[in-house]
């Protein structure tokens, strides 16, 4: 399995419990770890035959811009799901980092992996 990666992409969000979090935007802290066939791609040179991560990137970027989540938990959840749905990958691990989140800690978040289920109906 090979893996193409994204790391520390910041965006602005609405993110929080609290209600002074839900008037303001925070930044985020996006790590992917994407699975990929690349041996394709990297016989043909073209951008065609690999997951484009510029067209992840983007779309990851508009759609946490424009999310309004209390827990960066279900955020991770559907950027996972986005990833693997839209972008047709197998497996994705999510780390999503709140910087300044904690008091005396850099920043707090999650990791997560998710991968698409065999269907088992055959």
């Amino acid at each position: 399995m090979d893996i193409i990666f994204l790391r520390e992409m910041q965006v602005e969000t609405v993110i929080g419990i609290w209600d002074w979090e839900r008037k303001i935007r925070q930044t985020v802290s996006i790590d992917l770890e994407m699975a990929a066939d690349i041996r394709k791609a990297a016989a043909t040179d073209s951008v065609e035959d690999t997951l484009n991560y510029k067209s992840v990137a983007k779309r990851l970027q508009q759609f946490v811009g424009d999310s309004s989540y209390q827990l960066v938990e279900t955020l991770a959840e559907n950027i996972a799901a986005i990833v693997i749905d839209e972008f047709d990958v197998p497996w994705v691990r999510v780390r999503l980092n709140k910087p300044g989140a904690i008091r005396g800690a850099r920043d707090v978040g999650i990791l997560i992996e998710r991968g698409v289920r065999p269907d088992n109906s055959a």
